[in-house]
């Protein structure tokens, strides 16, 4: 069975109802995180996009709560970060990449980051590449742009 990717798995009608459901409550308790943006145009590009909205759906799966925390200025885009009040307990053993976890001898973590978070067409983003303004909205693990 190949791995599930973004290129191979979609949602169905139900599942992505159900995702933009959660989304929409989620945005509107926590407006301080997207000043200025609206959830129509969100939820819009959402369903243009059903291979992003595959890839929110495995962040809300593993415990991630996304939200909405900006939009990319040249593109357009919505940017999404897990906004969980601690890490997802699905994702809590993990080491950060292949070299590290083939380097554990003991205690090995079932997994790595990069390719957890490359399997579900997102990506890890550290504090440099977030500014202060968002890193304080909520935490900076996993993104997603939509």
């Amino acid at each position: 069975m190949p791995p599930k990717t973004m290129s191979n798995v979609t949602l169905s009608k139900r599942q992505g109802d159900e995702l933009l459901r959660t989304l929409k409550t989620r945005f509107e308790k926590n407006m301080n995180r997207h000043k200025g943006s609206a959830w129509v145009e969100v939820q819009a590009k959402a369903e243009r996009n059903p291979k992003k909205l595959w890839a929110l759906s495995e962040m809300e799966r593993t415990g991630g709560e996304p939200d909405v925390v900006g939009q990319d200025k040249k593109t357009g885009e919505y940017i999404f970060f897990d906004c969980s009040p601690e890490s997802p307990s699905a994702r809590r053993s993990l080491c950060y990449d292949r070299q590290a976890l083939d380097g554990r001898k003991e205690n090995k973590p079932k997994d790595n980051a990069m390719e957890a978070s490359n399997a579900a067409d997102s990506f890890i983003r550290n504090h440099a590449g977030v500014s202060d303004h968002v890193r304080h909205r909520c935490r900076d693990e996993a993104s997603q742009r939509l």
